[in-house]
Formats: C-alpha cells, structure tokens, sequence
C-alpha cells in the first residue's frame, strides 16, 4: 500500500510527517499523523533535509510522493539543488503558508473564512503570511528576524542571570545548556503557572506572570507587525492561525486577538503543523506531473486533477478593444481640431499679407465707438487698379480723435454697389473683401508653340 511523506524546513529542524495507518479519527484531530523531528545545523539545513529526506525514502519504498515546504524562493531553490545532487526527483515545493492553510481546513472550521492570516513564530524569525483559503493564493507574506523563538529565550536567560540566582556560563558549551533550559521553562509555562529547573549554574526559577511581563514588549511589537502586514495585503481577514513553536505561549493568542480583532485558532502541536499540512498536499498522482494541491479538505490518497491557483502566474491585464477604439477616435478628433486651426491661420496671414489687416481694424474700432461718433470707411479700391499718392495732411493730430484723415479717390456713383466679383475674384472669409489672384502670363518654352499658334 502507497503511503505519502511531508517535510518542513525549519532553521534548525527537519520534521517529517506520515499518516498513521489504523490511526483512530478524533473531532480536534481528522487525520493521525507519524510527526519525527530532527535536529540540524542552522548553517547547514537545506543539505540536511536532504540527507534526511533521502533516509527516509530508503527506510520506507512504499513512499509514493513527498511533499516540501519552503518560507522563500532563496530556500526553495537550495532545495531543489539538494535534492537534485543526491537524484531525488519524486517531491513537490509548496510555500508554508499554503501547507498552513490546507492543515487548517483539516483540523478547523473554516467555512466562513475567506481569508486567513498565517502568524509563525521560529527559532529564527517571524512569518505572516495573508492567504486566501478558498484558492490558496498568498497574498502577502513578510519575515523579520528581530522576533524569534531564539530572542525570546535570550530574554529569559539575561532575566534569570540579572536576578543572581544563575551565573553566568564562562563557555558557549554553557551557554547554549543553559539556552536549552530556558526554551524548556518557557514550554512548560503554556500548561502551569511557575517552573523551577536546576542546573549546573543555579536554579531557574519562572513564573507565568514574570514570563508574561518580560515577554509583553516583544509579543506586543508582533502583533503590530501582523496587523500591518494585513493592511498591506489590502483584504480583510477573517481568523489567524498561529503555528511554529512558539504557538505555545498562551501571551501570543490573546495578544493578537486583542490587536486585530479577530479569531485566533491555535492548533495542536503547532511546530508539526506545516508538516501535517504537506502531508495533505501529497498525491502519489502527481509524481512525474507538475505538482498540484488538492481541493481542500479532500480525503489522504483521492486523485485530483484541478492545478491551485498559487501554481499560476497571473495574466497580463489587456486593455478592451473598445478602449483602443477610443483612443483611435480621440486621436482622429485631434488631428481634424490641429487641421482647422492651421487653416485659420493661413487664411489669416494671407489676409494680412494682401493689406487687409488695418481695414479690419479700422472696422474693429468703428465697431467699439459706434455709439460715440459714427464713421465711414470708404469702399477699398480693386487690387488690380493703381492707388493715387498719398495727400500730406497739415492738420493738427489732436484736433479731432473719430475723424480719421480723408483719403482722397476716384469718385464713384453714391448708389453704387460692389463691382461684380472677377474670375479670378475669391472670398475667403465671409466680412471681409474678395481676394484676387493676380493672372500670371502664359511660359513659352523655345522650341514649343505658345498659345493660339
């Protein structure tokens, strides 16, 4: 009988999770896992997992699929490295968050949840992932360093060491024994109320109200740093999910509960709960196709063919082609406006050119002192006729301001209209005299009859 395998990647643990056959099925607990953890060097973790990971397909061939959890692209590629260098291909990599939300369905209600926010606490660092829990889409997911499992019990050591009771280790050898017994202390609170553990340099003595004290600033700050997380992500949540080891302070639920306002769901054995999540993401379908989740909540060993949607790149957005066409029309209206008013301006320069920007003018002002004193602006003589010289004027200038100086003309009959407009005779803009093209003389080329010949 095929059987399936989920590992976490952790900074300094490789836990690797089977389903328990015959395994009895409890309310809190759907599936019943075989959990193993396996200490590692921090430095040295991706060649450990597969070290481990290849043990354990040796130990068991009726391992059909396994199934890898990873918290960044850096680490999912070292990885995959590792994993290739000792000729391990029958895996798939999904991101923790995802593991973390498919384990949640598994062991909670969710059937009101759209979104859920992913809080985990390390060893090393901090994780808050916001996901959708219907298609497993990470919506956001940020990690820091300052908040870890580590500087909690770095806390607690200077705390105990500060009070006299315990000396300080004159080696690291100590110091990581006395780490050791503090990170047990500060476990053995989530279930009492005081611990007293001896050791080598004194007595360990805690309280669960001297935990909480000392640990409030630094949870307090994690919390802060979860709710910002979900205002980037820009979609409301609807429940939290803590996992990690340090899942087990009783000060964190209550502390993000309060911050954000929403449900905090602790499940338990929260350090396996990214392994027990890859578990339920392994399908011994999937070993020679590109890895695929299946639906949430599906029972161990069903087929599936569907892809999640955190195995899809997203689409490019295209513009509709309506918009293009408007964008056509917009343009086309542009030019036609650009059109018009060029053609305005030429016919205005050819206008001035031919002489008759003072006669409009001389209308304009006509027009403004109408009321005033009226004028007579005498017809313009025919282009084609030549304009007698100019009359000197020894009037004074200031004499009068509406009489203009009387340019003297050929007279006319008083009742005479406009002379009839010539073939060559145009009217251009409507108000103002016809324009007349001059006739050019015909070209005679030597060699060529000219016209009428």
């Amino acid at each position: 009988m095929s059987s399936v395998l989920g590992v976490s990647v952790g900074a300094g643990t490789v836990r690797l999770a089977r389903p328990q056959l015959g395994g009895t099925q409890g309310n809190d607990a759907p599936y019943s896992f075989e959990v193993q953890s396996i200490s590692m060097p921090e430095q040295q973790a991706d060649e450990a997992a597969a070290d481990v990971i290849a043990g354990a397909l040796a130990a068991a061939p009726e391992i059909a699929a396994t199934t890898i959890t990873f918290r960044s692209e850096p680490q999912a590629r070292a990885i995959r490295a590792a994993m290739a260098r000792r000729q391990l291909t029958n895996y798939q990599l999904v991101p923790e968050a995802v593991a973390a939300v498919h384990f949640a369905h598994a062991t909670s209600d969710m059937r009101e949840v759209s979104t859920l926010a992913v809080y985990d606490l390390g060893s090393s660092g901090l994780t808050v992932s916001v996901v959708n829990a219907r298609t497993s889409d990470v919506y956001q997911c940020e990690r820091i360093s300052d908040i870890s499992g580590d500087y909690l019990d770095s806390l607690i050591r200077e705390q105990q060491i500060a009070s006299g009771r315990i000396a300080h280790p004159a080696d690291p050898a100590g110091l990581a024994a006395l780490d050791g017994l503090c990170r047990a202390a500060k476990e053995q609170l989530s279930n009492s109320n005081a611990v007293a553990l001896p050791s080598e340099q004194g007595l360990v003595l805690l309280t669960q109200e001297n935990f909480e004290a000392l640990m409030m600033l630094a949870i307090e700050s994690s919390a802060r740093m979860a709710r910002d997380v979900i205002i980037r992500a820009q979609h409301p949540v609807q429940a939290i999910l803590v996992v990690g080891g340090g899942a087990r302070i009783p000060l964190i639920a209550r502390v993000l509960e309060r911050t954000i306002g929403v449900p905090v769901i602790v499940p338990a054995e929260p350090e396996a709960a990214l392994a027990r999540g890859a578990v339920l993401l392994a399908r011994p379908a999937q070993v020679q196709q590109a890895p695929a989740a299946a639906p949430l909540g599906a029972p161990l060993g069903e087929e599936h063919d569907s892809t999640p949607a955190w195995l899809t790149a997203p689409t490019r957005r295209r513009s509709p082609l309506s918009a293009l066409a408007h964008r056509a029309n917009s343009r086309r209206e542009l030019n036609a406006a650009v059109l018009t008013v060029s053609s305005l301006v030429v016919i205005a320069a050819i206008g001035l050119g031919l002489g008759y920007g003072p006669e409009v003018l001389e209308r304009g002002s006509a027009s403004e002192d109408s009321q005033a004193v009226p004028v007579t602006t005498p017809p313009r003589p025919s282009v084609a006729a030549p304009t007698s010289a100019p009359v000197t004027t020894t009037e004074a200038v200031h004499e009068t301001v509406a009489a203009p100086p009387v340019r003297q003309q050929a007279e006319e009959p008083a009742d005479a209209g406009p002379p009839p407009p010539g073939p060559n005779t145009y009217t251009v803009v409507p108000g103002l005299p016809p324009i007349v093209v001059p006739t050019l003389p015909p070209v005679v080329l030597p060699g060529f009859p000219g016209p009428g010949q």
